[in-house]
C-alpha cells in the first residue's frame, strides 16, 4: 500500500477545504446497492484528492478506492493482476485475519499464485458466491469484500477473440453479475461485495461482457478539472524550497497559476512538477511556469527568457529586410508579433495563462514573394539555426486519412509504431518554427487538429503521447484570395494583380480568406482562432526585383568560382538583356525571377561550361546572350 501524501488544510491557502470523494468515488458508494460490478477507466493511474478526518490526502487508485470502501464497513479487499497474482489489500493483520476466514484461500507464502489459465475455477471460488464462514462466536457470516482486477487491459490482446479459458473467466464473472446478492453492511443497506475491473479503455474487455449489462457499471475517471487541481495545487506547492518566504495571499496567486498551467494534466504529473522544482538547481515558487514547462518538454533552458533573444529581436530587422525583399510592412508585423512573443505576451488579453504557441502567423499573398523565405529567416533569428524550421508542405496531405501521417496512425493501423512526423519533431525540437506551407491544399479534417493546436498548444499522438506546442512558433502560409471563383463558379479569376496598391491587396486578399473559411469551408472558428496574425505580402515591386535579380546573378557566379575556381563576368548588354527578361512578369514574384534566370542563364552557362572544360583559375567575360527559337546561349569574349 503506497503511503499517502497528507497535509493539514491548515498549512495551505485560506482558500482551500476539505474535498469530497472524487465524482467517481461517490458513484461507486451511491451504486454498491444496485451493482455488483464496475469498470473503472480513463484517468485510472493518477493521485486522488480524497478527504481524510481534517487533512487532504492524495491517494493513488487502490488506496483511494480501499479508504471510501473502509468508511463502508468493508474488511478487506481482493487484488489480482498478472504479475503479483492474488494479494490482500491492505497488507495489514486485520485485513489478512479476515481473509483467512474463507476458506478458498491459501494465504501461505507462494501458494497463492494462480496462472491465467487457473483464474476462472480460482475466482469462481473465491467470489462467485462468497463463502460462508465463522466469526469468533461461531455465527455463519459473509465477509464484506471486494474484488479487483488490476491491469485487466493485460488479461488478453484479443478481447473479441478470446482463449477458451478466458471465454469461461468472463462468463463467469458475467454469471456472477446477475445472481451476486447483496449483503448486510452496518450502515443498514444491504449492499455488494463488488468487482471493480481496472482497464485503459472499455474496448479492453469483451463487448459481449458489457454490452447490455445494466448490473456492470462502467465509469470514466476523468482528468482532474480545475477546481480540483486548484486543491491539488495547493497541497504541492509548500515542496517549494522557498515556500515559507511568501505570504498567504501570494501562496493563493501561485497555487492559483499552477492551476493555470496545468491544464489537461493529472495530479500525478503535477506532483512531478514539485519534483523537479526541488532538483538541482532548485527552481523557486515565483518561477512555476519553468518547471511546468521543464516536465512538459524535458527542456531546463528557456531560450524565449534569454537577454539575447531580445537582442536578436531588436536587430532582425535589417538582417530580415537583407533576405526578403520588399515586404517592410509584412516585416514589420512579423516582428511585432515576435516581441509579442519575447515578452510572454502572447493570448495576454484572455483570462488565465496561455499554454498556446508562442506565436501564431498567417503569411499570404501572392507567389514568390517571400513567405516561404521569411520563416526560414525567422528560425535564423530566434534559434540561429535554419534546422529549426520544420516544413510541411500541405499538398502532400490532401487525402482523407493523411492526417495520420501528421499525428500518428492509430493502434493497428499501418505507421503506428512510426509515430506522426508532426509530433516526432517537436518533440526532438520544441523550441522551433513550424512552418504548414499552402494550408489549404490539406484534408479539412487536418484543420480540426490545428484549432486544438492554436487553442490549446497540445496535441496527442496516435500512441497517446502529448507533445506542446507551447514553445513554438506556427507559420502557415497561403495564396488564398489571389485568385477568386468566377461567377460561373467554375472559373478562377485574378483578385489581385502587380501595380495595385499594397492598401488595395491586403485588403482584397484578407477579406478573401476571410470568405474562404466562413463561407467555403463554414469554419469561421479557424478564422477566430488565427485572429489579426494575417500577414499580408505585396507583390515585388520593379525596384525591389532588380534587387533581387541582382543577388540572384551573383550567387550564380558566386557558385561556379567555388566549385571551378573560375571567374565568370558579365558585360552590361549581356546583364541587361537578362534583366529586361527576368523582369517581364512579377506576377510569380523572385521564384518567377529565379525560374527565368535559369532558363535563359543559368542552363546555358552550365552547357557551355560542360563543353569548354576550364582550367582552374581562369576568367571569362559574357559578352552576349543570344536567344534562339529552342534555347538561350551565352557567348564569350
Amino acid at each position: 500500500m503506497m503511503t499517502p501524501v497528507q497535509m493539514p488544510i491548515e498549512k495551505t491557502s485560506s482558500t482551500v477545504k476539505v474535498p469530497t470523494w472524487p465524482q467517481w468515488i461517490s458513484e461507486i458508494k451511491r451504486s454498491l446497492t444496485a451493482r455488483p460490478q464496475f469498470v473503472l477507466s480513463g484517468n485510472i493511474r493518477d493521485i486522488y484528492l480524497t478527504p481524510e478526518e481534517d487533512e487532504v490526502a492524495l491517494l493513488p487508485l487502490l488506496d483511494a478506492l480501499w479508504s471510501s470502501l473502509e468508511e463502508e464497513g468493508y474488511e478487506f479487499m481482493l487484488v489480482y493482476d498478472m504479475v503479483d497474482s492474488l494479494r490482500v489489500y491492505p497488507n495489514e493483520p486485520k485485513a489478512i485475519d479476515a481473509a483467512a476466514r474463507i476458506s478458498a484461500l491459501a494465504l501461505e507464502q507462494g501458494q497463492n499464485k494462480i496462472c491465467r489459465n487457473d483464474l476462472p475455477e480460482s475466482i469462481r471460488q473465491l467470489i462467485g458466491v462468497p463463502t460462508q464462514c465463522s466469526d469468533e462466536d461461531g455465527v455463519k457470516t459473509i465477509p464484506r469484500m471486494a474484488l479487483v482486477v488490476d491491469y485487466a487491459s493485460r488479461l488478453t490482446s484479443n478481447p473479441q477473440g478470446l482463449s477458451d479459458s478466458l471465454q469461461e473467466f468472463f462468463t463467469s464473472f458475467e454469471k456472477f453479475s446477475h445472481t451476486a446478492n447483496p449483503q448486510p453492511s452496518s450502515n443498514g443497506f444491504a449492499q455488494y461485495n463488488p468487482v471493480f475491473w481496472i482497464v485503459s479503455q472499455t474496448g479492453d474487455l469483451p463487448d459481449w461482457f458489457l454490452i447490455g449489462n445494466d448490473s456492470i457499471r462502467d465509469l470514466n475517471i476523468p482528468i482532474p478539472d480545475f477546481s480540483t487541481r486548484k486543491q491539488a495545487a495547493s497541497q504541492l506547492i509548500p515542496a517549494f524550497f522557498d515556500y515559507a518566504d511568501y505570504t498567504a495571499t501570494e501562496l493563493d496567486i501561485y497555487a492559483e497559476k499552477f492551476t493555470e498551467l496545468t491544464d489537461n494534466m493529472s495530479i500525478k504529473s503535477m506532483m512531478s512538477v514539485t519534483q523537479i522544482a526541488s532538483s538541482h538547481p532548485q527552481i523557486p515558487l515565483s518561477n512555476i511556469a519553468d518547471a511546468v514547462r521543464c516536465f512538459k518538454i524535458g527542456i531546463p533552458d528557456n531560450p524565449w527568457k534569454k537577454d539575447y533573444m531580445w537582442e536578436k529581436i531588436s536587430r532582425a530587422d535589417t538582417k530580415i529586410q537583407a533576405r526578403v525583399k520588399g515586404q517592410s510592412e509584412a516585416v514589420t508585423k512579423t516582428l511585432d508579433i515576435l516581441k509579442r512573443s519575447v515578452m510572454s505576451l502572447t493570448g495576454a488579453h484572455s483570462s488565465g495563462s496561455s499554454n498556446r504557441p508562442r506565436g501564431t502567423l498567417f503569411f499570404a499573398g501572392p507567389t514568390g514573394v517571400g513567405k516561404t523565405e521569411l520563416a526560414k529567416t525567422i528560425a535564423q533569428v530566434l534559434f540561429g539555426d535554419e534546422e529549426a524550421y520544420i516544413r510541411f508542405d500541405m499538398s502532400e496531405f490532401s487525402a482523407e486519412q493523411s492526417d495520420q501521417r501528421l499525428m500518428g496512425a492509430p493502434p493497428g493501423y499501418v505507421g503506428y509504431d512510426a509515430g506522426g512526423e508532426l509530433t516526432n519533431a517537436i518533440k526532438q525540437k520544441p523550441f522551433s518554427v513550424v512552418l504548414f506551407d499552402e494550408i489549404e491544399k490539406g484534408h479539412p479534417r487536418i484543420l480540426d487538429k490545428f484549432l486544438q493546436i492554436l487553442e490549446d498548444g497540445r496535441l496527442t499522438d496516435g500512441r497517446g503521447d502529448t507533445v506542446y506546442f507551447s514553445e513554438a512558433v506556427i507559420i502557415f502560409t497561403s495564396n488564398l484570395g489571389v485568385f477568386v471563383p468566377g461567377e460561373d463558379g467554375t472559373t478562377r479569376i485574378e483578385n489581385v494583380k502587380p501595380g495595385m496598391s499594397y492598401e488595395t491587396v491586403k485588403t482584397k486578399i484578407k477579406e478573401a480568406i476571410q470568405n474562404y473559411f466562413r463561407y467555403e469551408l463554414n469554419r469561421p472558428e479557424i478564422l477566430n482562432r488565427i485572429g489579426d496574425n494575417i500577414v499580408i505580402f505585396n507583390f515585388i515591386e520593379r525596384g525591389f526585383a532588380k534587387e533581387i535579380f541582382e543577388k540572384m546573378l551573383n550567387n550564380v557566379l558566386t557558385r561556379v568560382l567555388e566549385e571551378h575556381d573560375v571567374t565568370l563576368s558579365l558585360s552590361e548588354t549581356a546583364k541587361a538583356e537578362l534583366q529586361e527578361w527576368c523582369l517581364a512578369d512579377l506576377s510569380n514574384g523572385g521564384r518567377g525571377i529565379g525560374n527565368i534566370l535559369e532558363t535563359t542563364f543559368i542552363n546555358p552557362l552550365a552547357r557551355s561550361l560542360f563543353e569548354r572544360r576550364p582550367r582552374a583559375g581562369e576568367s571569362f567575360e559574357i559578352a552576349h546572350i543570344t536567344k534562339l527559337p529552342a534555347r538561350y546561349e551565352v557567348q564569350f569574349s
